[in-house]
């Protein structure tokens, strides 16, 4: 809970302490990690009035990203990435959040996001998130996710450069099969983003009196990230094509 001189953190035993933050003049992120406590959903649900459906698609978690406005508050779910490095592979997980006047609630599915520079700006204070209001807190979020993308896809691209030399030095199955694992990682980036970016667009144009002018030129900037994003995963498709041509020749 915070504003521009004040800032306040705890974890909650019980849910109900949150309650009161609700009609706060400061600024409140409640975030709950695990959404199958179906008892706590219902209390948050009833508290602050949210739509019975809204809180079905927090509990179901293979929705695709979405925007919903609902005039006291807008409901958006997405899929925030992660990239495995034990598995080697991209690890994915359901984030549901809602806007409201001075507030805004995070559900995650486990603990563990990539929220950690959101939470030490609001912590010490830096740039304008403790200025502005609760809309800047869900861009600077859904931001926090969008860039986390450049991140795997840079683990990626590494991947890449190295079954690039091996193609070189020593081709064999193995060297294939790497490659058809990455073009699968490709096709689920793809299919992630594309959802993504349509999100941010009705962000963006969303004519909801929840969202200021002030937000609106950050929603962009994160719409134009996501179009790098998919332009970085159509170039690295089109590379692991080519190595695979290149191995047939080999």
């Amino acid at each position: 809970d915070y504003d521009e001189s004040s800032f306040q953190e705890k974890e909650a035993n019980k849910i109900e302490e949150c309650f009161p933050f609700k009609d706060t003049p400061t600024k409140t992120w409640i975030n709950i990690d695990g959404v199958h406590q179906l008892d706590i959903i219902e209390k948050i649900g009833k508290h602050f009035d949210l739509h019975p459906l809204l809180l079905e698609d927090i509990v179901h978690t293979e929705q695709r990203p979405k925007m919903e406005d609902f005039d006291k508050y807008i409901f958006v779910v997405l899929k925030m990435l992660d990239y495995d490095d034990t598995k080697h592979q991209i690890k994915t997980e359901q984030l549901s959040l809602i806007l409201g006047l001075n507030y805004v609630i995070s559900f995650q599915e486990t603990e563990g996001d990539v929220f950690n520079g959101v939470r030490e700006r609001i912590r010490n204070g830096k740039g304008s998130i403790r200025k502005m209001h609760s809309d800047y807190l869900i861009y600077a979020l859904i931001d926090s996710i969008v860039d986390h993308h450049f991140v795997i896809m840079e683990k990626l691209g590494e991947k890449i450069a190295d079954i690039e030399d091996e193609l070189v030095s020593n081709p064999n199955m193995a060297t294939v099969q790497a490659i058809h694992n990455l073009k699968r990682e490709m096709i689920f980036l793809r299919k992630s983003v594309w959802p993504l970016r349509e999100l941010v667009n009705n962000l963006e144009k969303s004519e909801s009196k929840l969202i200021n002018k002030a937000t609106l030129r950050f929603i962009s900037n994160v719409y134009d990230h996501t179009i790098q994003i998919i332009d970085i995963v159509e170039t690295y498709r089109d590379m692991l094509s080519g190595m695979l041509d290149i191995y047939l020749s080999s």
